[in-house]
């Protein structure tokens, strides 16, 4: 569904203000959105999470590890598709809480693409370079939004995410390197032509809430702090738009109408998409990919 279609459409969680400056601007900031008692339960969740993941030495399918993770000292980056590791997850991101914020933004039916939760350790977890999300899992349009929710609040020091202000409105950039590597980063040349005064900074106490459109240009530095920023990442969109591409993060749930009824017609929008490599061959987390093209960057000694 195109802006303008959900437009139509009466609030249900947002102002009308609110909701104008998420189309104007590409993203949108809630502080306390989610409350405590929610919170509560997303927490004692991802401590289950984190309590599994001692059992784990190297990354995998569902635990993305960080440089210093052992049984006493766990640490991540991510757990990939949280809704399908604990149920407290899957019933978070389908209450009316959630979905009635994504249908503000994507039109009364819902559905749901995938979700990660991103842990970002303490002390060094590395950062994520300027992108774009909608060339990793193109749809039919460019409904899909990504909720943020900070479990415990987010500093600067937390590498908070970061926005481009407006820049869903201009181009989708390419995200491979010179050597063809998908690295899920802009270039160098348009990250210099960013005006500095178009970043805003995404900070705030246990439950901000983060609304990111799909074609807005965003990253986050690296965590400095001595505690984790646990963010929880679902992506919804409106029910008549699809992926065209295979999924880099898969799901039972994928595609599951979460508010709302299935579309019998699919929503295109006209603006072209750079495709990314066929991830049935296999995926490479994009933060590795980013390192890796470090690494290649270095010269040899």
């Amino acid at each position: 569904m195109k802006a303008d279609d959900v437009l139509a459409y009466p609030p249900l969680v947002l102002t009308a203000a609110q909701r104008a400056a998420y189309f104007s601007d590409g993203f949108l900031i809630l502080p306390g959105y989610v409350p405590a008692a929610w919170l509560d339960r997303l927490r004692d969740a991802t401590a289950e999470l984190m309590e599994r993941s001692r059992r784990v030495a190297r990354s995998d399918s569902v635990f993305v590890l960080e440089e210093g993770h052992a049984p006493d000292t766990p640490r991540l980056h991510r757990v990939t598709s949280p809704q399908d590791q604990h149920p407290a997850f899957w019933r978070f991101i389908c209450d009316r809480l959630m979905t009635d914020l994504a249908a503000d933004v994507v039109g009364p039916d819902v559905k749901f693409h995938h979700a990660k939760l991103n842990v970002k350790s303490e002390r060094g977890t590395r950062g994520f370079k300027w992108h774009q999300d909608i060339p990793a899992w193109p749809h039919t349009d460019y409904s899909p939004v990504t909720i943020g929710v900070y479990l415990d609040g987010c500093t600067d020091l937390q590498g908070p995410l970061s926005f481009v202000r407006g820049s869903h409105l201009g181009p989708l950039h390419s995200q491979y390197d010179d050597a063809g590597a998908f690295v899920v980063r802009v270039r160098d040349a348009v990250v210099r032509q960013i005006p500095p005064e178009t970043i805003i900074t995404a900070t705030g106490g246990p439950g901000t809430t983060v609304l990111l459109n799909c074609r807005t240009i965003h990253g986050s530095l690296e965590n400095r702090s001595d505690r984790p920023r646990p963010l929880l990442l679902p992506v919804y969109s409106s029910a008549d738009s699809f992926a065209y591409t295979p999924s880099p993060i898969v799901s039972p749930h994928m595609g599951d109408v979460v508010r709302g009824n299935p579309a019998r017609f699919a929503s295109f929008d006209p603006r072209v998409c750079e495709l990314p490599p066929d991830f049935r061959a296999g995926y490479t987390p994009p933060w590795l990919a980013q390192q890796s093209e470090e690494q290649r960057a270095v010269p040899a000694m």
